[in-house]
């Protein structure tokens, strides 16, 4: 019989491991040096010629410098056609892989450092929880920018056996622009609290390093205080905290959203860009897109503004990587929410049927009795003129009381459920049905004396639970069961006909 030669060696393909890149070792330094810049100038600049403080700061430049060689020179990562893998660390070796059909979203990240040499992040989440590790998450940081893009691009698309090839260059198509960032809305800024937030911060800073400064803004501030008179000062404190606010304000806005832009990618996902000295494009695959949330805090509401945010797999609508919209017209938060959706009209501004009286009631009775109490409890423990102060509270809290009820609402259409709740933050929500995976009935002892019930939609996008509050008993379970039909049948008296 004739001779064959042998089969050759079957020989698994090898996956090449891939190293962040070498200017890394400059720019994760500078950035944590730029972040402990100001520990670092007291300790050398002020130090008034102390050789420890001096010896002390320079030791510190070292030790970033050498934890920032470890980590390059310790951290790989490889792409396959199943998952990512990150191997990282000296002492203690971590090896994470995300499968990655888990993958949720891409987040690419520079900061300055970053821009400056042409880096970029990437965050690789799965949305379960926020901290790396924990959820199955990683970040690759850093690579270049064109290598960032090519991994948004290759991470977020259904994985094939040819996706393993991490050397092969994407051409980047356009994607088609929803929103651009408008200058106009500057003049929403003032309107949310991010100006008092970065006031209160930068004057806990000085005041934390007051002394090693020798300003002693704490002790000046203090000594004026007692010298003027107390209307008249609490007038200027109030007026400066005013200003410092609203110019705060202008510029964490122009910080975080400019370059804003809201785009629909060929890939089927729906991009977010924006940030001026840190850039940071968020991605959201649209199959895994469940709806959208107009959120409208009381100042931005007040001034006719709003902000809108993804319901999708994997990302909670509280943070900022679900973002679709930074505070903007309300007009234009509900447009927005209708292109992401690709519909004609906007879910979010479908007529809302009114809750029963009793809800009215309900939200009175919360908002009144607990300053009844406070005026009662001054009146017997405090000086006289404490208790008038509490009374005349109650205005205010029998507003609040019916602005919370005039919030409530839902309705239903062919594609989507509607819920609207909340005063200090109204927040309206189009959640699609087939979304839909449970339902939860919750009734008080209150409530069921009222006749009332809070019918809950659970979801494994956004916050994972929305609710339908004090809603009537019978409309509240026939919207369950009509908006998903069968799910919450089987759980339902039936009644004899």
């Amino acid at each position: 019989m004739p001779s064959f030669p042998e089969a050759p060696e079957v020989v698994e393909p090898v996956r090449e491991w891939h190293r962040l890149h070498p200017r890394m070792l400059i720019v994760r330094p500078l950035n944590e040096t730029l972040t402990l810049l100001p520990v670092i100038v007291i300790f050398v600049v002020l130090g008034n010629g102390d050789p420890w403080r001096i010896g002390g700061g320079g030791f510190a430049i070292l030790v970033i410098v050498g934890l920032g060689f470890l980590h390059w020179r310790t951290t790989k990562y490889r792409i396959t056609a199943e998952q990512v893998e990150l191997h990282t660390g000296l002492f203690v070796r971590k090896r994470l892989a995300v499968p990655r059909e888990r993958i949720r979203t891409v987040d690419l990240t520079a900061k300055l450092g970053h821009r400056i040499f042409g880096l970029s992040a990437v965050r690789v989440g799965t949305g379960q929880h926020s901290k790396e590790g924990s959820d199955g998450g990683l970040t690759l940081d850093a690579v270049t920018s064109e290598e960032a893009e090519r991994l948004r691009m290759v991470l977020l698309e259904v994985p094939t056996a040819t996706a393993e090839r991490t050397d092969e260059v994407v051409e980047r198509p356009q994607g088609v622009v929803l929103a651009e960032l408008n200058p106009k809305w500057l003049r929403y800024a003032p309107l949310s609290l991010s100006g008092l937030v970065a006031v209160g911060a930068a004057f806990g800073f000085v005041a934390n390093y007051a002394d090693d400064l020798n300003l002693h803004v704490v002790d000046r501030a203090a000594d004026w205080v007692m010298d003027s008179p107390s209307a008249l000062t609490i007038a200027k404190i109030v007026g400066v905290v005013v200003v410092l606010a609203f110019l705060a304000s202008i510029v964490v806005y122009v910080l975080q959203y400019w370059n804003y832009r809201l785009t629909r990618e060929p890939d089927q996902t729906v991009r977010v860009q924006r940030g001026l000295l840190t850039s940071r494009s968020v991605s959201v695959s649209e199959l895994r897109l469940r709806g959208v949330e107009v959120q409208e805090p009381l100042l931005l509401r007040l001034g006719g503004g709003a902000k809108a945010a993804a319901v999708t797999t994997g990302l909670g609508s509280k943070g900022e990587s679900s973002l679709l919209l930074p505070p903007a017209p309300n007009a234009e938060a509900h447009r927005v929410g209708a292109e992401v959706l690709s519909v004609a009209d906007a879910p979010t501004l479908t007529a809302l049927v009114t809750h029963p009286a009793a809800a009215l009631r309900r939200r009175m009775v919360r908002a009144i009795v607990p300053v009844v109490l406070l005026a009662v409890g001054l009146a017997i423990f405090a000086p006289g003129w404490a208790w008038p102060i509490a009374v005349a509270l109650l205005p205010f809290a029998a507003l609040l009381g019916w602005d919370r009820y005039r919030a409530l609402g839902h309705a239903m259409d062919e594609r989507y459920l509607l819920t609207r709740s909340g005063s200090l933050l109204r927040e309206t929500v189009a959640l699609q049905r087939t979304g839909i995976i449970g339902w939860q009935v919750h009734q008080s002892f209150f409530q069921r004396r009222a006749g009332l019930v809070t019918v809950i939609a659970t979801t494994a996008a956004g916050d994972g639970a929305y609710h339908v509050t004090d809603v009537g008993t019978s409309a509240g379970l026939a919207l369950a069961d009509e908006a998903v039909p069968g799910l919450l049948r089987p759980f339902l008296d039936q009644q004899p006909g």
